[in-house]
């Protein structure tokens, strides 16, 4: 196993909401709960829930994501000049469709020396440190932000088109990092579908009808986040998680990785890359042969958080044996392909069966690095 992030037997972020906190959560939508009693029923739940990892044999430690209702807007939506607006549609996954949500750029972007999310970082490193773990603390990517902007949702005089923020984008981002780690964050994680969306046919045209360039995009994309991470401490670690989507246990994206795996794993600056192959809609390992040698990994997505029935863990550990014949074993590790609830609604699945799930990761990674 490893002491150094990305671990061996990781996680990608978001845990099933327990009773409690839903209860809490709708009652204080409702006016008849305050913010303070809100606060209280997450900072319980986050507390029971490092305990539960550090018991379910993880050396890392998330807060699943509790005090957010999705995975990216509450982020977006609590920056400066980022507006989270009513759109007519929602995000079109297979077979069904979320609230109709979007983001509007309002005026000039920065992070907010005062972003709520410091304090809920604060809260996971005070928990974790309870247990041993280290915190891993996850927030959207800033690609995320330019792939889902659609058109008239930029006001003109703060930029002159979509081009046009990206420096303000890589401040604000600049920024994050150097805020999360003077609040002693040493492992982020930016996660992000765009890079999923460009191995899909039929999602670049769409971003295409949204008006985004798709011609060099994953080259962009790479450039966009190196400027964001050139510079970043040595011992702060930053990985990506490649998401296909993720809501109520459906997905959006298909497509293997070949098309920018060079661009991903050769050219992108992060530490370690979570990779969905939980379904045959990813393709193979190909596409591993881009990974660098050298401390970088690739963390495999093998056991699904979309069902509850558990994986064969012969099955799981072949398949990391199909991986190593493309990147060293030394450079992989495993987790689960998703979170287990990317939005406050919930995968599809029982919590006895997320928590099986954990000690499945974790007994495989022992197995298979020692």
């Amino acid at each position: 196993m490893t002491a150094t992030p990305p671990f061996r037997a990781d996680i990608v972020g978001s845990f099933l909401r327990p009773a409690a906190l839903a209860d809490a959560r709708r009652r204080h939508a409702e006016g008849a709960l305050s913010d303070e009693g809100l606060r209280a029923v997450e900072d319980a739940a986050i507390t029971e829930l490092v305990e539960r990892q550090a018991e379910n044999g993880l050396g890392v430690a998330t807060d699943g994501e509790f005090r957010r209702s999705w995975w990216h807007f509450d982020f977006f939506g609590l920056l400066d000049g980022v507006e989270i607006v009513e759109l007519d549609h929602g995000i079109q996954f297979q077979g069904v469709q979320t609230k109709p949500r979007g983001i509007e750029i309002s005026g000039p972007i920065r992070f907010p020396a005062q972003h709520p999310f410091l304090d809920h970082f604060r809260a996971l490193r005070d928990a974790a440190a309870r247990t041993g773990a280290t915190p891993k603390f996850t927030i959207p990517a800033p690609t995320v932000l330019d792939f889902r902007l659609e058109p008239g949702h930029i006001d003109p005089a703060s930029y002159d088109g979509r081009e046009a923020i990206t420096d303000d984008l890589v401040a604000t981002y600049r920024d994050a990092l150097a805020a999360f780690y003077e609040a002693g964050a040493r492992y982020l994680q930016f996660d992000d579908t765009a890079w999923a969306y460009l191995c899909s046919e039929t999602e670049l045209a769409k971003a295409r009808e949204r008006g985004i360039d798709t011609d060099g995009i994953a080259d962009r994309y790479a450039a966009l986040l190196n400027r964001i991470l050139d510079g970043k401490p040595d011992d702060l670690t930053v990985t990506t998680h490649v998401c296909r989507g993720n809501f109520r246990s459906t997905w959006i994206s298909s497509g293997g990785y070949e098309p920018v795996a060079e661009a991903l794993l050769a050219n992108t600056a992060y530490d370690g890359y979570f990779l969905e192959y939980d379904s045959d809609r990813a393709g193979g390992f190909e596409p591993l042969r881009f990974l660098p040698e050298g401390d970088q990994r690739v963390v495999l997505g093998l056991v699904t958080t979309k069902t509850g029935a558990l994986e064969d863990a012969d099955d799981v550990r072949r398949r990391i044996d199909e991986a190593a014949r493309f990147a060293p074993l030394g450079q992989l590790a495993l987790s689960p392909q998703c979170g287990f609830a990317s939005t406050e609604e919930g995968n599809v699945l029982t919590e006895d069966e997320q928590w099986a799930k954990i000690r499945s990761v974790v007994g495989i990674a022992r197995s298979v690095w020692g």
